[in-house]
């Protein structure tokens, strides 16, 4: 017998067990006007740095990672003349982030809201999750989530959760909270549409 031979073995046996499966990805789209917060959103979530965000112009697209599935952002700028062709990048997509300016005026926050409201009658869109978020809750001016949007246009197949730029870190566990709140059940309803 060789002795060579099976210390090798032993050490592939305990160590080598072979790459991990892999996670499951799904493709999201994120939308909402400018400077609500999409892209130092993502930035965050990616680990990235956020000292030196600019707002998108155009699109971005993000591979966010999570303990079970990895989220295949499409970031959407929120100019008013770009918000017009949001809709040609919507295929494909399996659920979608709406962010919202918590802090806004009242009159950016209508525009957010009619353009939400859009979103879910969308015929690309209506169908999917959506996780929208009521940004800048740090701010002085920031509203409640009831304020952001009355309970009356609350459906089941979106969560409203609120977020925070105060600490960085803090803000990034709140968006792991959301995500795992809000991922199993994307996952089951992306399950039940794939089944």
């Amino acid at each position: 017998m060789d002795y060579k031979i099976i210390p090798k073995k032993c050490f592939r046996a305990l160590c080598c067990k072979g790459p991990p499966p892999p996670r499951p990805e799904y493709d999201l789209v994120c939308i909402g006007l400018t400077g609500s917060g999409k892209t130092s959103l993502l930035s965050q979530l990616c680990s990235e740095n956020t000292e030196n965000i600019v707002s998108t112009t155009g699109f971005s697209i993000k591979a966010v990672p999570f303990q079970n599935a990895i989220l295949n952002v499409k970031e959407l700028g929120g100019a008013a003349n770009i918000r017009k062709y949001w809709s040609r990048y919507y295929q494909g997509s399996q659920g979608v982030i709406f962010v919202l300016d918590s802090a806004s005026s009242e009159d950016e926050l209508e525009t957010a809201r009619n353009e939400l409201h859009s979103a879910l009658q969308h015929p690309q869109l209506c169908t999917l999750p959506f996780l929208i978020l009521a940004n800048h809750q740090d701010k002085p001016a920031a509203r409640s989530v009831q304020e952001v949007l009355p309970s009356s246009t609350w459906i089941y197949r979106w969560r409203l959760w609120p977020v925070s730029y105060t600490h960085l870190d803090v803000y990034k566990r709140q968006m792991e909270r959301a995500f795992s709140v809000a991922a199993p059940r994307l996952w089951n309803f992306l399950q039940w549409r794939l089944d």
